[in-house]
């Protein structure tokens, strides 16, 4: 079975029901929930404000101000005290001016970004936008069709990559780093710890990917320390499976690259002396979604081979089990189990990613989001989070898990810092904005993670999902303004902004092996609205559209109220229910209200997701919020996301209770401080 890039999503998710798969055209990297459960089955069980933008140099004057001679402890701090925000880059994406966007272009046609395009004012320009945390995607040296011979790097065979610049999520030496982000391939890794330091100078930590679940068909290593084997180097390959194998084999079996479509050859059809429908690997290892053929389908991840983490053919495992109770227990507890078991009974993989994150923690890096984490046994996390976290107690841990059924157990048992909350809130939040779903649901499944909701890292935008600015989405960036006011002020978790989205990418270009609507990550690119939000290194805007610059403007405004709003570190109290209860006029399924508060703030945020309509009503608070604010007056209020003061009040009434007048245009929010 195989989509090209016009099957519509809805037909693929059910013409995949049933098989054990990866979408590569329809869905990225992500398969859908359905997909995503076979392979796991398969494998571990078998109105819009008016905003001015601030300009570059204002931004740039006040963040050297506020990090002159910032400490990475300082950095620290700052991130544990505060509501996170961070800034996901595509990095070869990110600094590229070429505008050519040719389909399956090559590097010297379509241009290239560079470690070095994160100068200080571009790190600025990031920081502007409430950053905490920037996740470099795509370091780790990947997989890519472009001869650097003369450096040591062997040739990738097309016939295994996906798109020309690859999948980031083929990584084929966890060692070094992609060589086409150095202005200097012979001195990558150099470049790359220069970057790490220019982005702790300008106040923000470092994130980059760990894909445990499989690495590259050709993995290898040419920069592993003294001593550290390459996955698979010592692997009996006469046996399907053995605890300190890191592969599964296909005993007797050789590879056979899958069969492809006219619409995504290799290199799009272009004739390459290494594309020759072979791949040498014998016996064949089974492939990274789990499929166990020596043929795998041109629709799995057939780049990648499976790691092994003592995981049998038959879904046992061949590890140490973790108590229940541990799921109680501190980092450092779990740590402590683990250095107590038997050497021998650690299956070899568990080591060798152990070492991978200590190698690069020792570079500087402060975090790492891991991919298809739910793909590995929780007990491998326990494992490798509570040595990271002895290593560096602040590291910033973020998993890609789409099963709500195992997230407690991936954050308590697996120490997890963060999840992707995608299945519940994002699903929700661009339903709700195509008119598919009441603002209703955002309260009953925020209650689904109440117990865990500072552990749930928000997103309307990932490298994995449609930009908001299509069609199949929201169709017009603005359109979801009011869902990333509720995604970044809903709870205590992390906000994850994409790089683009603040400016209304759309994600349009036919890059090559992909589809639109999302950006590439296989193929060299250049991201329009961004490149003119960059202005040739200038992140001023020179080249923005009014609305761009507009979008903008509301996005530093938001995400820097979102980071520094201490009631967004407190609690939640939805009001949703009280106003359905005693049917407000005016308050509908579009409308959604609910405050935040600690000691020292108290907010109240209302957003009309209405396109078309505005509204009209008074909302009730109850007697127990008022209670919990020591509310003893009626109150003035400020409307935080202009910074104005309004002419309403907040009024306290005999009961106890307290109701303000709320008159919002179409898309528009308001985030009201109450002045007590």
């Amino acid at each position: 079975m195989f989509f090209n890039r016009t099957t519509p999503i809805k037909i693929i998710k059910e013409r995949l029901m049933g098989t054990i798969i990866k979408p590569l055209a329809s869905q990225l990297h992500r398969p859908s929930p359905t997909s995503k459960a076979l392979v796991l089955a398969s494998m571990l069980g078998l109105g819009l404000s008016a905003c001015q933008p601030n300009t570059v140099e204002q931004t740039d004057t006040a963040v050297k101000n506020d990090n002159e001679n910032v400490s990475v402890t300082q950095i620290n701090q700052t991130a544990t005290t505060a509501k996170p925000v961070v800034y996901q880059v595509f990095t070869r994406l990110y600094g590229n001016t070429n505008t050519t966007n040719k389909a399956w272009g090559t590097i010297a046609e379509n241009g290239v970004g560079k470690f070095s395009d994160f100068t200080d004012v571009a790190l600025r320009d990031i920081k502007s936008l409430g950053t905490t945390h920037v996740w470099y995607t795509g370091v780790p040296h990947h997989a890519l069709v472009n001869d650097y011979t003369d450096d040591g790097i062997s040739n990738d065979d097309p016939d295994v990559v996906k798109g020309r610049a690859g999948s980031p999520y083929a990584v084929k030496d966890y060692y070094n780093v992609n060589p086409d982000l150095a202005d200097n391939p012979a001195n990558r890794l150099a470049e790359f710890e220069a970057l790490i330091g220019r982005t702790h100078a300008n106040g923000m930590q470092v994130i980059i990917d760990i894909v445990p679940n499989h690495v590259a068909r050709n993995y290898h290593s040419i920069s592993a320390p003294k001593g550290e084997p390459d996955f698979g180097a010592n692997d009996d390959k006469t046996n399907t499976y053995s605890r300190h194998n890191n592969f599964y084999y296909v005993v007797g079996e050789d590879f056979q690259v899958p069969q492809a479509s006219d619409g995504y050859l290799p290199l799009g059809g272009e004739t390459h002396p290494l594309i020759d429908a072979k791949f040498a690997e014998s016996p064949a290892k089974w492939t990274g979604n789990g499929s166990r053929l020596a043929k795998p389908d041109a629709n799995d991840w057939y780049e990648t081979v499976k790691i092994n983490y003592g995981v049998k053919p038959d879904g046992s495992h061949d590890f140490p089990a973790l108590p229940n109770d541990y799921a109680n227990k501190t980092a450092a507890e779990h740590l402590a189990f683990w250095q107590a078991q038997a050497a021998d009974d650690i299956p070899d993989s568990w080591r060798k990613f152990e070492h991978i994150a200590q190698y690069w923690l020792a570079k500087g890096v402060d975090g790492f989001r891991y991919d298809m984490a739910e793909m590995v046994p929780v007990e491998f996390w326990s494992y490798l989070n509570s040595h990271i976290k002895h290593t560096n107690p602040n590291a910033f841990i973020l998993a890609e898990v789409y099963n709500p059924d195992l997230y407690r157990d991936y954050i308590h048992l697996g120490k997890m810092d963060y999840l992707y909350d995608k299945v519940d809130l994002y699903d929700t939040l661009k339903a709700i904005i195509q008119g598919k779903a009441s603002t209703a649901a955002i309260a009953t499944v925020q209650a689904k993670v109440s117990d865990i909701d500072q552990h749930m890292l928000h997103f309307l935008e990932n490298h994995d999902e449609q930009r908001i600015n299509t069609a199949d989405f929201a169709r017009n960036p603005f359109n979801a303004l009011p869902a990333m006011v509720v995604s970044a002020t809903l709870s205590r978790s992390p906000t994850l902004l994409y790089f683009g989205q603040e400016v209304g990418e759309s994600g349009a270009e036919n890059a090559g092996f992909g589809q639109p609507t999302r950006t590439s990550i296989f193929d060299y690119v250049g991201v329009p609205a961004h490149q003119r939000w960059m202005n040739n290194g200038k992140f001023d805007g020179g080249q923005s559209t009014s609305k761009e610059k507009t979008l903008r403007a509301y996005y530093q405004t938001l995400l820097n109220l979102s980071h520094t709003a201490t009631a967004l570190s407190g609690e939640y109290r939805e009001l949703d229910r009280l106003q359905r209860q005693n049917k407000v006029v005016g308050y509908d399924d579009s409308v959604f209200a609910f405050s935040r508060f600690s000691d020292t703030q108290q907010l109240i945020i209302v957003s009309n997701f209405s396109q078309v309509q505005g509204k009209q009503f008074t909302l009730e608070l109850p007697s127990s919020l008022i209670q919990a604010w020591h509310l003893l007056e009626n109150a003035k209020l400020t409307d935080l996301l202009k910074n104005a003061q309004l002419n309403q009040q907040l009024i306290l009434n005999k009961d106890g209770s307290a109701s303000v007048n709320i008159e919002l245009s179409p898309l528009q929010s308001v985030i009201l401080g109450v002045n007590k």
